[in-house]
């Protein structure tokens, strides 16, 4: 999740064109408005949505991609304690089934559609497409276990029960399975279909070597971990 909210942020940063600060403005300040209804406690969804709705629209307005505002409305939205009745959790629970059986497949099938030519092996020595493999398959592994050990380091997190770095390590290989917004950075990032294609193609061919990767590692340290609790049996 917090790696899907630093690509939105990317999105917002790096691929606006042109700004209107009057639609900008407009958007930050209904998320002002949300942000004091937050902490008035006022926790009926209705204004939020209407909120939200109306900061999407002037955050399309103004230049500035409009995933922003799913970021932004997330974090107006009062959390409370996080139980079933949070204003947050409702809002989760309303949108899960959506997002997972309908948002998501839709988004996959109209962006997938790869095209693969007699010569597509040259596509994966183009200067972008081993960058998105660089990305992938050493990026966020790197990223995610750098990130996890520095946390735990600082006291700012810890290890769960159980859990070893060789384990996490594992993990973050598993974090470079990259689909829907490495796919919609790419659709953003170039305007002809042959980067767009080729692009996607390294983007599936990387996410399949980071779950093999991922698992061949993990398997071995779930085995290792296996084998030393019954030995000490």
């Amino acid at each position: 999740v917090i790696d899907d909210l630093g690509a939105i942020l990317v999105i917002a940063f790096f691929y606006t064109d042109t700004i209107s600060w009057y639609n900008l403005m407009a958007s930050l300040g209904i998320f002002v408005l949300l942000l004091i209804f937050n902490r008035a406690k006022v926790r009926n969804l209705i204004p939020y949505i209407i909120g939200g709705i109306f900061m999407w629209y002037f955050m399309l307005q103004s230049g500035v991609h409009a995933t922003i505002t799913g970021v932004l409305l997330a974090f107006a939205l009062p959390f409370g304690n996080g139980n079933k009745r949070s204003t947050s959790y409702i809002m989760q629970h309303f949108l899960h089934r959506p997002v997972t059986y309908f948002i998501l497949p839709v988004f996959a099938l109209a962006n997938t559609a790869i095209v693969i030519d007699l010569n597509w092996q040259n596509a994966l020595t183009q200067d972008y497409t081993l960058g998105i493999l660089l990305g992938l398959l050493i990026g966020k592994p790197v990223g995610i276990f750098c990130f996890s050990y520095l946390s735990a380091y600082f006291k700012l997190g810890s290890l769960p029960e159980a859990t070893t770095w060789k384990s996490i390590f594992g993990v973050s290989f598993l974090g470079g399975i990259g689909f829907t917004m490495s796919i919609f950075i790419s659709l953003l990032a170039f305007n002809d279909l042959e980067h767009i294609n080729n692009s996607k193609l390294m983007i599936l061919i990387a996410s399949v070597l980071a779950g093999i990767v991922g698992y061949i590692a993990l398997k071995l340290v779930l085995k290792n971990s296996k084998s030393k609790t019954i030995s000490s049996f």
